[in-house]
């Protein structure tokens, strides 16, 4: 994954909405941590995974990978804001099944609220790549749907989403 080029496009995305929305001398990371916190859950919305009490399918592939590349923007972002970059490594395999490891994630997400340092982005960021991995997707997947997405986000700013 070319992890400096998804943080290079973030920060173009991020220095695009903060322009037009007045932000530039605004704190938005209390704002962004809690958007992260959405998505994460309208992700584990898709997937059902913890939904015990239904027989209702998880949605399709490709909408739920959708869903976890709008936290992939929220947490390049969030790493963006406190000055932290994820260079990647190889991941071990998590022995968590997927609601317990969205649970890490809330945690990672939690821990990293309340210290933001880099190691702390670091944790998140893997537990959120481990979810993924969980998932099914691929790092090819993840990048590829995070092009498309970043184009459909400008899109949605030039229309005043």
């Amino acid at each position: 994954m070319d992890w400096k080029a998804l943080y290079s496009m973030q920060k173009q995305l991020d220095n695009y909405i903060e322009e037009k929305h007045d932000l530039l001398d605004k704190d938005v990371f209390q704002e962004k941590y809690l958007a992260l916190l959405v998505e994460l859950g309208e992700l584990a919305n898709e997937t059902r995974c913890f939904k015990f009490w239904s027989t209702k399918p998880r949605n399709e592939k490709n909408v739920i990978l959708e869903e976890y590349v709008d936290g992939t923007h929220f947490i390049l972002s969030l790493g963006i804001e406190k000055g932290h970059q994820y260079e990647g490594k190889e991941l071990g395999l998590t022995v968590l099944n997927e609601t317990e490891q969205f649970n890490h994630v809330f945690e990672a997400c939690i821990v990293f609220k309340q210290d933001p340092t880099k190691a702390n982005y670091v944790r998140l960021f893997e537990s959120y790549l481990q979810l993924g991995e969980l998932l099914g997707f691929t790092e090819a997947d993840i990048q590829d749907a995070y092009l498309k997405k970043n184009e459909v986000n400008y899109v949605r700013q030039d229309q005043g989403y």
